[in-house]
């Protein structure tokens, strides 16, 4: 089992993810608004404006108001919905420097590292078709909102009950983003059981993490204290953490898979 272990780590020795996993965040937080408001707009031509806002409402109506959270997540949503072709034209390009924030990152978390001058472009172009399944997903996230968010606002064990099937349903939905990504985003190709196995526990983790957030939003913290009272500057500077820790698992999840497909391949 050490031996295992060991062999899962490997790549992660004597690399800075901390850095990487920074990298990343910097590209996801240009790319997270234009994916967000690409996959609403889409969203909404397919199943209709007013079910999007009716799927979603009684979500926005449970989330913790402490720093803002609901008033942030309806205008994302109204702004999505009410998104032009042209301007969902011009939200693509954004929306797929996270592609290429990626791929440099797992890139540069090779040994050795190689050098490739298209490295952004295939980053880019590889997440298009999670970008292009996105507003499925996000479909059937909506479809499962109102069940878990009618099971919090009654408390008790029919909120643990809430939590428990938004934390499968996010994890569903992020395992097979997640395996694309490791699969063939990141350089390589890793084999198709480490990555289905390894991709799964990432996604997992993942959907803790966000709903971990969740639970952040609800403390009564005073994000602005640190800021000279900007709350607006706190609320940013707390939204780009946990986009950090996320991509620290991300990263470490891809260096597992890598390491388990070599010691699995006997290289």
């Amino acid at each position: 089992m050490r031996h295992w272990l060991k062999a899962a780590f490997h790549p992660l020795r004597g690399r800075d993810v901390a850095l990487r996993a920074a990298a990343v965040t910097f590209y996801g937080g240009i790319a997270v608004v234009p994916i967000a408001l690409l996959a609403v707009w889409v969203t909404g031509r397919v199943a209709g404006a007013d079910r999007v806002r009716g799927l979603t409402g009684h979500t926005i109506a449970a989330l913790p108001a402490d720093i803002g959270a609901p008033r942030a997540l309806a205008a994302l949503i109204e702004a999505g919905l009410q998104l032009t072709p042209w301007l969902a034209l011009v939200s693509l390009v954004p929306a797929t420097f996270y592609g290429e924030g990626l791929r440099r990152a797992f890139v540069s978390l090779r040994e050795p590292a190689t050098a490739d001058a298209a490295v952004g472009w295939k980053g880019r172009l590889l997440w298009l078709p999670p970008l292009a399944a996105a507003p499925a997903l996000l479909l059937a996230l909506f479809l499962a909102l109102p069940l878990t968010s009618s099971y919090w606002v009654r408390g008790g064990w029919y909120a643990v009950l809430a939590v428990v099937l938004s934390f499968l349903a996010c994890w569903l939905l992020l395992t097979p983003i997640v395996i694309w990504v490791y699969r063939y985003v990141a350089p390589g190709r890793p084999g198709w059981l480490c990555t289905v196995l390894v991709g799964s526990f990432s996604a997992a983790n993942l959907s803790g993490f966000l709903h971990g957030f969740v639970l952040f939003c609800s403390l009564p913290l005073d994000l602005g204290a640190p800021f000279g009272g900007f709350d607006q500057i706190g609320g940013m500077v707390a939204v780009g953490l946990w986009l950090y820790l996320l991509h620290v698992v991300l990263l470490a999840g891809y260096a597992v898979t890598r390491g388990l497909d070599a010691r699995l391949g006997g290289r």
